[in-house]
């Protein structure tokens, strides 16, 4: 199987933009082209393919800051060309606004709201979603990060056609900490606990989850990341046989491969998605081969 992904987006930024004060204003745009083949694949994707698809992203972001502000406004859309007979195109849609702050030399303070259309879930296909968080840093030196963040979410879900459209809100928590080894050289271990409260009992879920990846410079352009991520969930509504709740186990090791010359960003990434569960139609396991050139403007 192969998939075939490709970016596009006619945008060329001017220079930043000096305003009074010592703020200046700058634009950027990221273009993207890509490979995909997967047997199978996990809802925590940006692109989720389980099979063949083209695919094309384009990203726009203005930054308005100073020494230690930045106010940043982003909007971002990828469109999914499934391959195949039978197979339904999809996109989506993504609008962040972000508020950055330095405290001191060691705290930083983020605030966001995001809106995602046509978002991917676990435990949806077709989710419209609000979100705000606020995540903090702290970096007492340049060898050892650790990041918290809070988001909440409320989510719509399109039900198909004559379906009644149902929602969801919940919390997610992430820890992080990064150690850092010498230039692009970092181990790094991520934390998620997160839920999803629903009247509609096919959407509520509870989930927690781990990784830690290890970032290793080949050359001052090249680099690789083994990584490892576990991924524990058990649903609401959706019941075994035996009326357990559901419950669903991923365990997805991985590799991926990033070569940034200049403003060209290209990375192959290949992962095996093993997943086990009490309800056997859900046991499945597969390869997520991806190729993707983009370049930063």
């Amino acid at each position: 199987m192969l998939v075939l992904s490709i970016a596009c987006l006619g945008f060329t930024p001017a220079n930043a933009v000096a305003q009074d004060g010592g703020w200046t204003l700058e634009p950027s745009a990221r273009v993207e082209a890509g490979v995909v083949s997967a047997e199978t694949a996990t809802r925590d994707e940006q692109i989720v393919v389980d099979g063949d698809a083209l695919t094309f992203r384009g990203q726009l972001a203005f930054d308005l800051e100073d020494e230690d502000t930045r106010f940043r406004l982003e909007v971002d859309r990828i469109e999914v060309v499934r391959l195949g007979d039978g197979r339904r195109d999809s996109n989506r849609n993504r609008v962040t606004f972000q508020f950055d702050q330095e405290l001191d030399d060691d705290w930083d303070i983020q605030f966001r709201a995001r809106h995602y259309d046509d978002l991917v879930t676990a435990e949806s296909s077709d989710t419209d979603e609000v979100q705000g968080a606020v995540m903090v840093s702290y970096e007492p030196v340049r060898a050892h990060r650790f990041r918290a963040q809070a988001t909440w979410r409320t989510r719509e879900y399109d039900n198909g056609a004559g379906g009644v459209q149902t929602k969801g809100d919940g919390p997610r928590l992430d820890l992080d900490y990064r150690h850092r080894l010498g230039r692009y050289h970092y181990v790094t271990l991520d934390a998620r606990v997160e839920s999803i409260n629903s009247d509609d009992p096919r959407r509520g879920y509870d989930r927690w989850s781990t990784k830690l990846s290890y970032t290793h410079p080949l050359t001052r352009d090249l680099r690789v990341r083994p990584a490892v991520e576990y991924l524990d969930t058990r649903f609401d509504g959706r019941l075994t046989e035996t009326g357990a709740r559901r419950h669903d186990k991923l365990f997805v090791p991985e590799v991926e491969l990033l070569w940034w010359p200049d403003n060209w960003r290209i990375e192959a990434e290949a992962k095996y998605i093993t997943s086990s569960s009490n309800l056997a139609t859900r046991e499945r396991e597969g390869y997520r081969f991806t190729l993707t050139v983009g370049y930063a403007l």
